[in-house]
């Protein structure tokens, strides 16, 4: 039958009319129809099966492919052994392979005005790879909603009700005690990312974390309340705004040779390194509510009160 209906889908069924005419005839029998769809049947099938385009086409497309993926392997072997082959030997130092690295550590507090050369190295130097980093957080986060987030109140009510944990003493406890520690540590490792180790990775994290015992210690209600699925998107889309924007910027000026008009401040003081303090906190915001995002959706099919 799965042939019949190829045939049918692309014109090729001499003998149908025949058949649906016998069928619908009010004084045909149910033996003289039979009869009609197995004659219809033997003409269709009668011929020994051939190779059809469709499986030629496919059967060219798969060679094509394992040709280029055999090929495509080989080069990328090829190149891999040319870039081993030059590399230097283990245990002996090239200025060739270590500029980068000592530019970053001998010229970053005086380029970026940051104490911290990891941070001065991931939102100054690599600016545009932290970026890629926080929309693959933010994309993941889209694609997962997509999939997981329930529609209707009734559902997500019903939802919140059987994975609600605050009923918990001992739970409920030590939420209140731990979550005001943890967001507020969250928010010093964030906003200190540029003069001591921390930024926006880490504290966003945390304060991530504090959001999602703070759901399961204190009931989904005040999370809710902390942050909701409207919330959530205006603070994504805020940050990673402020971030395109602001990077943009400074590399414009950059490549022109204008001077900057942000001032790097004193090195080591709470407001310095220019934009890195403002882009830690735009980081912290989406790993926060990345976290979140996904716990939410995880456990209960929705974000916030949405």
């Amino acid at each position: 039958m799965k042939d019949i209906l190829r045939k049918w889908l692309s014109d090729e069924l001499s003998g149908m009319e025949d058949f649906l005419d016998t069928e619908k005839r009010p004084d045909a029998s149910r033996d003289e129809v039979k009869e009609k769809e197995k004659a219809w049947e033997h003409a269709l099938l009668r011929k020994p099966e051939t190779k059809t385009i469709e499986k030629r086409v496919i059967g060219d497309f798969n060679t094509v492919y394992r040709i280029i993926a055999v090929v495509s392997c080989i080069v990328f072997s090829v190149v891999m052994l040319y870039v081993v082959a030059h590399l230097p030997e283990f245990g002996k130092a090239n200025p060739a392979f270590d500029e980068v690295a000592n530019r970053y550590i001998e010229k970053g507090l005086e380029e970026t005005g940051a104490v911290n050369v990891v941070a001065s190295m991931i939102l100054d130097y690599r600016a545009f790879d932290t970026l890629g980093e926080s929309f693959v957080l933010f994309t993941a986060l889209i694609c997962s909603t997509i999939l997981l987030r329930s529609d209707g109140k009734k559902t997500n009510e019903i939802r919140d009700a059987y994975f609600d944990t605050s009923e918990d003493s001992i739970l409920r406890t030590m939420g209140l005690i731990l979550v005001p520690c943890i967001m507020l540590f969250g928010i010093y490792v964030v906003l200190n990312g540029h003069i001591s180790p921390g930024g926006g990775f880490s504290g966003g994290a945390i304060i991530g974390a504090g959001l999602i015992i703070m759901s399961s210690a204190l009931g989904f209600s005040k999370a809710d309340a902390v942050l909701t699925y409207k919330r959530l998107n205006i603070l994504t889309f805020a940050a990673l705004g402020f971030y395109s924007l602001s990077k943009c910027y400074v590399f414009f000026i950059g490549a022109n040779g204008i001077h900057s008009p942000i001032p790097k401040g004193v090195p080591g003081a709470i407001l310095s390194a220019g934009l890195i303090l403002p882009l830690n906190i735009a980081v912290g915001l989406v790993v926060a509510c990345t976290m979140y995002g996904f716990f939410s959706l995880f456990r209960r099919g929705g974000i916030g009160s949405d």
